[in-house]
């Protein structure tokens, strides 16, 4: 089938890579503008530009897609057989949605219902759920409501941050969106209606990353693997942000937030909701990634 191919970070690459290797064709990319970096003095292409342009595929990067002409004439002349979307960043009008001959179909990083919006890989792990997966679906008008294909489930592994989910989900969903167009090609597929069991992903801010030491152990362990790599975990210490990677859970208990131990041999330890917590990996203000201990040795607390 004659293929469009919308994304743009690391997540979509994924997608594109295994469509190209598969019998269908991608007949063009659309991708987000170019970004400035080093201070203006150059730009920097999303990483499925750079895979496009290295295989000479199509590429098309308009500022805006709602109520642009342009890039709907453009779109219409490919003549696609379907569109395929994965995290490309912006949300497509109902013309564009409706132009390819099978409409377009999403991959998406949750097991639908649960988890619609910016962010379902990580709020599956700041949340402690047990499984996570990849849902592909048609698009329609509304934030990831469309009707569901197939889907890919897969245990969150103990200490996996939402980074190591990542990867793995992209890979998940690039062997599922292949197998939903040929799905598709074949008439096999079997549309479904999602439920009223939604639950919501909303977007990430470097305040979602602080750390609340009136939570349990588990919960906190869980928010920072949740908001690894971005936007960080961290707690303020003396007025100071101290970034925290890792921790390890104790059967002691403390008062939440208390600082029971501070060595440079015994570690860091502090109190929470229930279990007392050991901060194993973090960066203080102004300085290095380093381990608690390491900090301990020049410093006290």
């Amino acid at each position: 089938m004659r293929v469009v191919f919308m994304g743009t970070p690391d997540f979509a690459l994924e997608s594109l890579k295994e469509l190209y290797n598969s019998k269908h064709e991608i007949v063009a990319v659309v991708t987000q503008p170019d970004k400035p970096r080093n201070r203006g003095m150059s730009v920097s292409f999303s990483p499925v530009k750079e895979f496009a342009v290295e295989h000479n595929i199509p590429v098309l990067q308009p500022e805006k897609v709602k109520n642009n002409k342009e890039f709907l004439e453009e779109y219409r002349e490919l003549q696609p057989d379907v569109a395929v979307v994965v995290a490309y960043g912006k949300i497509l009008p109902k013309e564009v949605l409706d132009t390819p001959k099978y409409g377009s179909i999403n991959v998406h990083g949750s097991l639908l219902p649960k988890l619609r919006g910016a962010a379902p890989i990580q709020w599956a792990v700041i949340n402690g759920d047990q499984t996570a997966g990849v849902t592909t679906m048609y698009m329609d008008e509304g934030m990831d409501t469309g009707d569901m294909l197939l889907k890919a489930e897969t245990p969150i592994r103990d200490n996996e941050t939402a980074g190591e989910l990542y990867n793995r989900l992209a890979l998940m969903g690039a062997e599922l969106i292949v197998e939903t167009l040929d799905k598709l090609e074949k008439n096999e597929l079997t549309r479904e209606k999602q439920g009223e069991d939604a639950t919501y992903a909303p977007m990430l801010t470097k305040e979602t990353g602080k750390i609340d030491f009136n939570k349990t152990a588990r919960e906190i362990d869980c928010l920072i693997r949740g908001v690894t790599p971005f936007p960080g975990a961290y707690c303020i210490l003396n007025d100071k942000k101290f970034k925290v990677f890792s921790i390890s859970i104790l059967e002691q208990k403390g008062n939440p937030g208390e600082i029971i131990v501070s060595d440079c041999k015994k570690g860091l330890i502090v109190g929470t909701g229930d279990k007392a917590i050991e901060l194993i990996e973090i960066q203080p203000e102004n300085k290095k990634r380093m381990t608690a201990k390491q900090y301990l040795v020049g410093n006290r607390i």
